[in-house]
């Protein structure tokens, strides 16, 4: 990736131009408003299908790259007894991440205390505003099958694998679990075959991901430009007034992403791995950017598996197995702020949660994130199911919606740089992970 960092270079300057362009048609809104009533309606019915444009093209390849990829990693262990201390170690630090994330979550959110500085009046005026959209989220919810053992069974291996992957719905990812259950399977069974056939089927499975690969670049070459516009649209609508409003809890709640990315990883790459933060962080520059302008683990995930085997010099196998698991099941940023939004939205009603049921939440966060499809929103639905589990209004799901688009980019570039950080901590110090490839 040669181009890696002039590409990165590029776009950060087109989502500085984004921000300041959408800050300064704010400010012109203030003193007339029908010109940001206007540029509004440019935001929506111009900047967003094109950067939907970009956005769609990343999905494009989603299905093909996880199958390929994660098949493949499966497939160049070599033996089968190799996968269980790889998908132990993965699954462990899947945990451990997410667990230290709702952690940081709760206790910012106990430090501040944002939610006891919402007035009533404040509070239901924000509920009023966004009750159509948390109606929408609640009837989501109310549709969704409890979690049991029979539903998990039927999340990870549905009755019609096709079916399950493709989908029913045109505007939406199909499920993502089956398809990786099934690579493992298809990777685990290519171990056993004789060399020359698995020679074959590797073979086949590089093919498909480096032809994967390169729509991913036609998408990138769009990235400088369609970011700036996705940007610009996010800030005209937000506004500043809502951020004003939930200033204390957009701030916690960043601050928590934040030191978590760069503090809690940081400490992970320097003794579990032997990289240097500034360094790696450096390295996935890119990537992190993407996340950030797109709010979508899934379409990231391209971009992560090239700037994993090119920048980080990460093995095949290990990349190949632990990004595609990420950016389904690694979701330290959503269950972050699950548990933010749940106590923030608490002490806004007055509920007041003990040690104990925070306990219990952070728990519950952590499931239900990895129960998030890596797409935008994905996480609300099941929010509002925290809150009735707790007792808390469901609809006090509205307080934060106002605020959920900027909160969603930094949480995805919190899942993707965590999935990084997983992959290379896997693969152990840089010594080791050449050792073996």
């Amino acid at each position: 990736m040669n181009q890696a960092t002039p590409l990165a270079r590029r776009i950060l300057v087109g989502l500085l131009a984004g921000i300041v362009a959408g800050l300064a048609t704010l400010a012109l809104g203030h003193f007339h408003p029908p010109a940001l009533t206007f540029m509004q309606r440019v935001a929506t019915e111009v900047l967003d299908p094109f950067g939907q444009v970009f956005l769609r093209l990343l999905f494009f390849v989603i299905v093909p790259l996880v199958f390929a990829s994660l098949a493949s990693g499966v497939a160049q262990l070599g033996r089968l007894d190799r996968l269980g201390p790889l998908a132990g170690r993965t699954f462990g630090l899947f945990v451990a991440n997410m667990g230290i994330a709702v952690l940081l979550g709760l206790l910012m959110m106990n430090l501040l205390e944002p939610g006891h500085f919402l007035d009533a009046d404040t509070r239901a005026s924000l509920v009023r505003q966004y009750s159509g959209t948390s109606a929408g989220l609640l009837q989501t919810r109310a549709a969704q099958p409890a979690l049991n053992a029979a539903t998990l069974v039927d999340m990870f291996m549905p009755r019609n694998l096709l079916g399950a992957v493709v989908g029913n719905d045109r505007n939406r990812l199909g499920d993502v679990l089956p398809l990786i259950v099934f690579a493992i399977l298809v990777g685990a069974a290519a171990t056993q075959l004789v060399a020359g056939a698995r020679t074959q089927v590797l073979g086949a499975l590089e093919t498909v991901a480096a032809l994967m690969t390169r729509v991913v670049d036609f998408a990138l070459k769009l990235a400088p430009y369609a970011v700036p516009a996705m940007i610009y649209s996010v800030v005209v609508k937000v506004g500043v007034d809502i951020l004003v409003t939930l200033s204390l809890f957009v701030a916690g709640c960043a601050a928590a992403l934040l030191l978590h990315l760069f503090g809690t990883m940081s400490l992970w790459l320097k003794f579990f791995s032997g990289r240097s933060p500034l360094g790696f962080f450096r390295q996935i520059r890119p990537v992190l950017i993407t996340a950030f302008s797109t709010s979508s683990s899934s379409a990231c995930l391209p971009a992560s598996l090239a700037v994993a085997r090119e920048e980080l010099k990460l093995p095949p196998s290990v990349a190949g197995f632990v990004l595609p698991l990420g950016a389904t099941m690694n979701m330290s940023g959503t269950a972050l702020f699950e548990g933010c939004v749940v106590l923030f939205v608490a002490q806004a009603f007055g509920v007041e949660l003990s040690l104990g049921q925070q306990a219990v939440l952070m728990v519950l966060a952590v499931i239900s994130a990895v129960a998030v499809a890596g797409i935008p929103g994905g996480s609300l639905p099941l929010i509002a199911g925290l809150l009735v589990s707790f007792g808390i209004p469901a609809e006090g799901i509205g307080i934060v919606l106002g605020v959920d688009r900027l909160l969603d980019m930094l949480r995805t570039t919190v899942n993707v740089g965590s999935d990084l950080v997983t992959a290379s901590v896997v693969a152990g110090r840089p010594a080791d992970a050449e050792g073996s490839t």
